[in-house]
């Protein structure tokens, strides 16, 4: 199924959901590209009157001002969740279930390295700008979306200014201003405290407080993605000077905040038992006077994909579950339960198998997979080529994934634009054999030898029933080529901690071979491409030193990627732009530094009688919680 097709049965989803107004399904349409036809009948889907008539001009238009180009033509901007719906009166509605089969264990989003507890965090910490389901960018702390027409960004790119909503203040009842901006940049940028999110911010020379609601950002080059600091729920999140500023170094990890935050955001938390559940009620303090809607949410974690899926369709134990990674056959059989429907979402992610340079067999310093070491046979390329061949990216696409995935190449699949159309894959074991005879290892019996060294891998993803197949798959096929395999399942909650002292965390990568879904978080996905740059070794390696908090888990080093990441970083031509970022992603997949297998789509389940989600492909889900509600 190709990408546009499965974003048109998504959209048609929402639709019959009731999820989105005739307005909002020709925005999302147009946004697609899909054609005047296809767009008339998704309206007429939508049922009632509001006058909207699609034109091919129309979807030309919503397409080319939906993308991002320059610096100074920054993506459309929109209200934004804020004003999206019109609030149905805080606290109307008792209590929201959510059911998350990955339970959180930090609500700080600069120290988070998982959806999982970004997702959560979202609900109390707010960005100033949200990033829309169309693209386009919306106000949150932001009065306003900067623009060159408004005078927020320079036109040579070197700063972008912020006017911030006045009046509001921290859940604790302390008022929000500019510094709370500025010192956000200096935590987060701050190596001492090993936040992943520090190349977003390194990109800032200055925020310079104008006056208590007014910042101007001035970058040290120009700096096409100027929304990527300080936007979205993924790593925009602004952090409270006065509950923040003594835990710095070696204290940030110590701080309260992280795992009872005090933020702007519509909830609050009373209860966090990490790798369980964490409380939510309303926060007395939230700016808009009749949202949110519920009183109290309950966020639960833990559990598998299934029996989440099915306490929303079939037993009602629920309201919501994210993320229903099951094989399609039991994703059909849990919607027949007739209590809600699945929400499938276009997400810019993609499952992939990532491949460690580092050689997690020898310790140093009481560490292993530590960038000064080399893996004993992925350093040579020949290995890693003909591991990629032996992937049935097809069949694990057809049989556990159906209209939820597509098979891919790439490891950057969003936004459109910057999609490579050079990579393809194919599934040839003949020819990866060919490859590892000729890199020396000889078939020995079941499994290959090389100096009476035996190919042997340790591939590890978290416990998950799609997860476990598609590691079956992977497994049959690699052992038939002569690779022996040994499979490994982590509990998600640990799999993707932030515990420097665990093991089996995905960024200690004390194995060979990782597998698990992610993807951009930005329309100008230079915090994603992040992961796979070297040139500041010492914070982007991830290793014992930075407490394993470098974005490079992959302990890749490639200065052809450097060079191209930092042009990235200041150019300001979008044609230009898009050479590199293909340019970076073709090296990434023909390196064989990743190993991408299916473009994913979100699944997840949703009550009958929940309403007014939207989701974006870049944001965490619940980043517009404030505008759910249920319809009784």
């Amino acid at each position: 199924m190709n990408r546009t097709v499965r974003d048109e049965r998504a959209l048609r989803a929402a639709i019959r959901n009731g999820q989105l107004s005739r307005r909002e399904v020709l925005k999302h349409a147009a946004a697609l590209g899909l054609s005047a036809p296809v767009i008339a009948s998704l309206l007429a889907a939508c049922g009632g009157d509001e006058e909207t008539t699609p034109t091919s001009d129309t979807a030309g238009a919503a397409t080319a001002t939906g993308d991002t180009g320059r610096a100074t033509a920054s993506p459309t901007t929109d209200t934004g969740s804020e004003a999206s719906s019109g609030g149905r009166g805080r606290g109307q509605g008792d209590l929201l279930r959510m059911l998350f089969w990955q339970a959180p264990t930090i609500l700080n989003t600069h120290l988070a390295t998982g959806d999982k507890d970004n997702m959560p965090a979202r609900l109390v910490t707010e960005p100033l700008l949200n990033i829309n389901p169309d693209g386009s960018l919306g106000p949150v702390l932001a009065a306003e979306v900067p623009s060159l027409e408004n005078g927020g960004v320079a036109p040579d790119g070197m700063s972008v200014t912020y006017k911030l909503k006045q009046g509001v203040v921290w859940s604790d009842g302390e008022p929000f201003t500019a510094r709370d901006v500025r010192f956000t940049w200096e935590w987060v940028a701050n190596p001492d405290n090993n936040s992943p999110n520090q190349a977003v911010y390194q990109v800032i020379r200055d925020v310079e407080i104008v006056d208590d609601y007014t910042v101007t950002l001035h970058f040290y080059e120009p700096t096409p993605g100027w929304f990527n600091p300080f936007v979205g729920g993924f790593k925009g999140g602004i952090l409270p000077e006065h509950i923040m500023k003594d835990y710095v170094g070696e204290r940030a990890r110590e701080a309260p905040f992280n795992l009872a935050p005090i933020g702007t955001g519509p909830y609050k938390v009373v209860e966090f038992r990490p790798g369980d559940v964490v409380l939510f009620e309303i926060n007395e303090h939230f700016r808009e006077p009749d949202k949110p809607y519920f009183q109290r949410i309950e966020w639960k974690g833990g559990g598998d994909p299934t029996s989440a899926g099915r306490a929303v369709l079939q037993t009602g134990e629920a309201d919501f579950a994210w993320n229903l990674q099951v094989d399609k056959q039991v994703l059909e059989s849990l919607e027949r339960g007739g209590l809600g429907s699945i929400l499938v979402t276009p997400w810019a992610s993609a499952e992939q198998i990532m491949v460690n340079f580092a050689d997690p067999t020898v310790e140093v310093n009481g560490a292993r997979s530590e960038p000064s070491t080399t893996h004993p046979f992925f350093s040579d390329p020949r290995v890693r080529q003909a591991l990629a061949l032996a992937c049935d990216r097809q069949t694990i696409s057809e049989v556990l994934y159906g209209e939820t995935g597509t098979p891919t190449a790439n490891v950057l699949n969003a936004p459109p634009r910057f999609v490579s159309p050079n990579t393809s894959f194919r599934y040839d074991l003949e020819e990866a054999g060919r490859l590892l005879d000729e890199a020396g290892w000889v078939k020995n019996g079941a499994y290959r030898e090389k100096d009476g060294r035996r190919l042997t891998v340790v591939f590890s993803t978290t416990v998950n029933p799609v997860r476990q197949r598609e590691q079956e798959i992977l497994k049959a096929s690699w052992e038939q080529l002569g690779i022996q395999t040994e499979l490994k399942a982590v509990e998600s909650s640990v799999f993707f901690s932030t515990d420097a002292g665990n093991p089996d965390t995905y960024s200690h990568f004390y194995c060979d071979l990782l597998m698990y879904t992610n993807g951009p978080t930005s329309p100008y996905p230079l915090d994603y491409m992040a992961t796979f740059k070297s040139d500041d070794p010492d914070n982007d390696l991830a290793q014992k030193a930075n407490n394993w908090s470098g974005r490079n888990f992959h302990r890749w080093v490639n200065e052809e990627f450097n060079q191209l990441y930092q042009q990235a970083t200041t150019e300001l031509d979008p044609n230009r732009q898009a050479e590199l970022f293909i340019a970076m992603n073709d090296l990434v997949v023909n390196e064989v530094v990743r190993i991408p297998l299916v473009h994913r789509s979100g699944a997840d389940a949703v009550s009958s009688r929940l309403k007014g989600i939207q989701p974006s492909t870049f944001e965490p889900t619940g980043y517009d919680i404030e505008n759910w509600y249920f319809e009784e």
